[in-house]
């Protein structure tokens, strides 16, 4: 992993983000001291094979979508009752 300081990585902010982009991390440092890491964004790569995962985990109530009770409701929405 290569660590650049703060100019170069302003310098080359566009090299170094192709880089990234290919899968390799850099850390940016100031005065010789890490402070950031570029790394690859991947958010929806894994997000297919977490889907699913609580399944039997917890049991949805029947009356999940039933209308809360006027109390309740009005304290919600912030009415005095």
């Amino acid at each position: 992993m290569e660590t650049v300081n703060v100019h170069q990585a302003k310098t080359n902010l566009s090299r170094l983000l192709s880089r990234v982009e290919l899968g390799e991390e850099i850390i940016i440092s100031n005065r010789g001291i890490p402070i950031a890491k570029l790394v690859p964004f991947r958010a929806s790569s894994n997000r297919r094979s977490s889907l699913g995962q609580d399944r039997g985990r917890f049991v949805v109530p029947e009356d999940f979508n039933a209308h809360l009770p006027e109390d309740i409701l009005a304290a919600f929405e912030g009415r005095q009752e």
